[in-house]
């Protein structure tokens, strides 16, 4: 049975209630959709560098940026990464809009399949490990940490997965989001992924307990300033068996909302209030239009008609209608013609 220890410091009670109030304001604003999409794809694209920084992926933000945009058929391990953990990010936003996800070991698995897809052996790519494994300072190189044997792995997340499941009646959602994250981490239950792993796990928890800002959310990128710190704060240093039991997650709960407070400040300050009006306004067929190129890259307008049942000359009002928002850009000409999202 898992039984984390920790303590409810006055630090911790008011981050607490610092992001309820942060969530509330920001889930009670209205925005145009043309602010959401734009916020959409940069924090997607912000995610994705700073998560796969942490490990230890030299690309730069803007380098990742090209890459998401291009999506390149000949491709080096550091951009595959980025790659799979910004694929990870859309799977699970798609997810969490229809109301499919909740936290279980298919779905641990499922994420780590996907972070590491083409970047380990087979055998290590979706499925817990079966060998030791030892965690490194990253600047020294030196072994710093002993995780559980890979014969505990396997009980010691589903132990947590329960207490998780088993608690969101009784402890506050963000709580129990940060204790899901220490402990993943503490765990190391992959031979390879467990960072990502664990944070993209962990924005789920988050979006799951009602914080609707997800699609904007990219806490990877506070820690991603201080590397060591976020090490020093989510990890341990020892062996697991003489360390369990003495962790205590206080001072790690303390950082982990510290981190949302800032992010969501981020978020609040990069989203303008804005009215809306007619001119402004979408109908769900122009939202398909931006989700088919989200998930597609790009549609011609033999693609649009498949999806609604529009007139031609109606259809090409639409794509008008976003072109002249700054949302599309129109490409080619005649029966050649297809429109991307528009680069800012």
């Amino acid at each position: 049975m898992f039984t984390p220890k920790y303590k409810i410091t006055d630090r911790l009670l008011d981050n607490i209630k610092r992001i309820n109030n942060l969530v509330n304001e920001l889930n009670n604003r209205r925005f145009q959709y043309v602010v959401l999409v734009e916020l959409e794809r940069t924090a997607r694209a912000v995610s994705s560098y700073a998560s796969t920084s942490i490990e230890g992926n030299p690309l730069p933000l803007t380098e990742v940026k090209k890459i998401l945009k291009l999506k390149p058929a000949h491709i080096r391990d550091s951009e595959k990464e980025v790659l799979n953990y910004n694929q990870a990010l859309q799977d699970l936003n798609k997810r969490l809009s229809e109301g499919k996800v909740k936290l279980s070991l298919p779905l641990i698995l499922k994420i780590q399949k996907q972070v590491v897809a083409n970047l380990l052996p087979k055998f290590e790519t979706g499925y817990l490990r079966e060998k030791a494994i030892v965690v490194n300072d990253p600047l020294t190189s030196h072994v710093v940490y002993l995780p559980p044997d890979a014969k505990d792995v396997k009980s010691l997340v589903e132990n947590l997965i329960s207490f998780v499941n088993s608690n969101r009646d009784k402890i506050d959602p963000l709580i129990l989001a940060g204790i899901f994250h220490k402990q993943m981490v503490i765990i190391h239950p992959f031979m390879d992924g467990n960072g990502r792993t664990t944070r993209l796990a962990t924005k789920v928890l988050l979006a799951e307990m009602g914080l609707n800002t997800f699609n904007l959310f990219s806490f990877e990128n506070y820690y991603n300033q201080n590397i060591t710190r976020y090490f020093q704060t989510v990890g341990e240093f020892g062996n697991y068996y003489e360390l369990v039991n003495k962790i205590d997650l206080t001072s790690w709960l303390e950082y982990f909302t510290g981190g949302i407070i800032d992010e969501l400040l981020r978020v609040q300050k990069n989203l303008p209030e804005v009215g809306i009006s007619p001119k402004t306004y979408l109908q769900s067929y122009h939202l398909k239009i931006l989700e088919f190129i989200k998930e597609k890259g790009f549609i011609a307008d033999r693609d649009y008609a498949k999806l609604v049942n529009r007139a031609k000359a109606t259809r090409a009002l639409d794509f008008k209608k976003l072109i002249d928002l700054g949302l599309i850009s129109r490409k080619a000409k005649g029966k050649a013609t297809y429109y991307i999202l528009k680069e800012k």
